[in-house]
């Protein structure tokens, strides 16, 4: 994989790039609401992601459930057992992609593992993703120097390439990074899975800054962000948006079997998060 010119200011050209812009041009950060494909089930996620999206999130993100989500934290986990389980696989995914961008032009994001786009086939997983309405993909397992493959289908296929940077990439490959990444860089914002917490870390603000050194891509801080105060902390240090999932998933955790109250809930929740 030839790195591109480092000197080089690459951003996305579609729904992603037109969701910051308009957020920008707004004079307000855009909110990424994280929920798993298929939790508790295939019905109940679509009303989930509607409710979402009808609550204001900016850009939809679709966990991808799978056996082994190394990167996630027990929250998350939970939720892909709970998917599993009741039977959503990759079909099924795009399946509800499709119902979901057919109610909808929120851009639409996936979090996958590499073994299951490696199974169906990389340049097939983002054809089909492609085909579905997807506009991102973030391969969470797939470290910059692994990834030509991914991102050769991503370009093929018109979808931004979502790459990830931690409180531990070296500037080098910051560089190297965001040379590849469209759409917006999603910061890591602790060492460690995913998973609520109660703090803003002083190294994930530093983080925010060295990065918009190295790019004019958007800026999304991710992990552990679960209430107002830290998404405010975020954006007064510059973030064009913030990432939640693990609060989102346990909303739908301590409403299982109650459809409506799940999404009353969420809905509750992103009200209280977003800032207008």
């Amino acid at each position: 994989m030839t790195e591109q010119n480092a000197g080089e200011k690459k951003t996305s050209s579609g729904k992603i790039a037109a969701a910051f812009e308009k957020g920008k041009k707004e004079g307000r950060p855009l909110f990424i609401g994280f929920t798993v494909a298929g939790d508790p089930d295939y019905d109940t996620s679509r009303r989930i992601a509607r409710a979402m999206i009808e609550a204001g999130t900016d850009i939809l993100e679709l966990g991808v459930p799978f056996s082994d989500p190394v990167a996630d934290g027990p929250t998350i986990q939970l939720a892909d057992g709970r998917a599993i389980r009741s039977g959503m696989n990759t079909d099924r995914l795009f399946s509800l992609v499709t119902d979901i961008v057919r109610e909808s032009d929120v851009p639409l994001v996936l979090l996958v593992y590499a073994n299951m786009v490696y199974r169906r086939g990389i340049d097939r997983f983002y054809r089909e993703a492609a085909a579905a309405g997807v506009n991102g993909i973030l391969v969470a397992d797939v470290p910059v120097e692994e990834a030509a493959e991914y991102i050769a289908a991503a370009d093929a296929h018109g979808i931004d390439p979502i790459m990830m940077v931690t409180p531990t990439t070296s500037p080098d490959r910051i560089q190297k990074i965001v040379s590849y990444a469209r759409g917006f860089i999603y910061l890591v914002t602790v060492c460690g899975v995913t998973g609520a917490r109660d703090i803003v870390a002083p190294e994930s603000i530093a983080l925010l800054k060295t990065v918009r050194n190295h790019t004019n891509l958007p800026l999304a801080p991710g992990f552990g962000i679960s209430t107002r105060m830290q998404a405010d902390a975020y954006y007064s240090a510059g973030a064009d948006g913030v990432i939640v999932g693990s609060a989102i998933v346990q909303k739908v955790e301590e409403n299982i079997g109650d459809a409506d109250a799940i999404c009353s809930a969420v809905t509750a929740y992103i009200a209280g998060m977003k800032r207008k």
